[in-house]
């Protein structure tokens, strides 16, 4: 499902944002869109957030079955 996948992508960004600041101090986010107060910053960190609430149910989905050929 793509929305699965995007949710993922942002996932894994604010994973990586969240080791920069705990590694370097650095908020990627932050310098890319104006500080953390900026309009778009905070767009980004809504769409981070609202993306790992979504990633939660993967958690808890049955896989799919590959269906065998034959």
């Amino acid at each position: 499902m793509i929305l699965d996948k995007i949710a993922l992508f942002l996932a894994i960004i604010g994973g990586l944002n969240w080791g920069s600041i705990g590694i370097f101090g650095f908020d990627i986010v932050a310098f890319l869109f104006g500080g953390a107060n900026s309009a778009l910053s905070r767009v980004v960190y809504t769409l981070v957030g609202l993306a790992a609430v979504w990633c939660i149910s993967l958690l808890f989905r049955e896989s799919d079955p590959v269906e065998e050929k034959g």
